[in-house]
């Protein structure tokens, strides 16, 4: 399912999960032209549908592109409208999760849930680094305040190890989020927290920003302590800052999507 996911989250015309492999695909494939000049959001029986010049859009699985409020469709059309010459999906993050949830998550919610399990099952949160101390207060600072809400929140303990050494997280505690997330099984909202869960490698960070506990950029920081801390000490190269660039873009979509949901 996490390799379906990927495929559908990438768009049809990319076929790599990661953003500048993507982008280096389609350089060398060529873009569609854009051929509208319109862009309108049409209401629809089930929520706002996509219109290209009165054309609605459809899903690479050839779905109507419909989204239930109109600020979500809205975030689509915008996305469309910001086209130039040509169609780059690669910009267009929002539009690429609604395919997900379309085409991918609708079939088989279920299998979408247990994966985001299997992430919080060995969550990003529960590993620390025993030093240097820096990072062990950096790591305390933005991780603790997640778990405490979880425990006090939403009932699920976790484990803390030092280091890579897998531990055992309790039953009972996967059980609990699993449970919430239960709840939360429309498509678009739970493609959007795969996708959160995917980019961060935290279960409890991508529930915690559903929750409104934490928002995205805070999640950002949290899921990225390591890897800013390298970047602090020894820097980047170009291709580096392009992939993470391209990450937090999937990233804050998927936050908007989430708000955009709720209204």
């Amino acid at each position: 399912m996490r390799d379906i996911l990927e495929d559908l989250e990438a768009g049809k015309q990319l076929s790599d999960p990661d953003p500048v492999r993507r982008a280096q695909i389609q350089m060398k494939t060529p873009l569609p032209k854009r051929f509208y000049k319109a862009v309108s959001v049409v209401p629809v029986e089930n929520g706002f549908a996509v219109h290209l010049d009165g054309k609605p859009v459809r899903t690479p699985g050839k779905a109507l592109l419909a989204l239930p409020t109109e600020r979500a469709a809205t975030l689509v059309a915008d996305e469309f409208s910001a086209q130039s010459e040509v169609i780059d999906p690669v910009t267009m993050p929002v539009m690429r999760l609604a395919n997900t949830a379309i085409d991918g998550v609708t079939g088989d919610p279920q299998a979408v849930l247990e994966d985001v399990l299997r992430f919080a099952s060995s969550d990003l949160l529960c590993y620390r680094a025993d030093s240097p101390q820096g990072l062990v207060d950096r790591q305390s600072r933005l991780w603790d305040p997640v778990l405490d809400w979880a425990r006090s929140s939403l009932g699920a303990r976790f484990n803390l190890a030092e280091g890579v050494i897998h531990v055992e997280q309790p039953r009972e505690a996967i059980a609990v989020l699993g449970a919430h997330l239960a709840q939360r099984s429309e498509p678009l909202r739970l493609a959007a927290i795969h996708v959160m869960t995917s980019l961060t490698g935290s279960a409890l960070l991508a529930l915690a920003v559903d929750f409104g506990e934490i928002d995205g950029e805070e999640a950002w920081a949290a899921g990225h302590v390591d890897e800013d801390w390298q970047i602090e000490h020894w820097g980047q190269d170009a291709e580096a800052v392009a992939r993470r660039s391209a990450r937090k873009r999937d990233m804050m979509a998927a936050v908007a999507l989430l708000e955009a949901l709720q209204t």
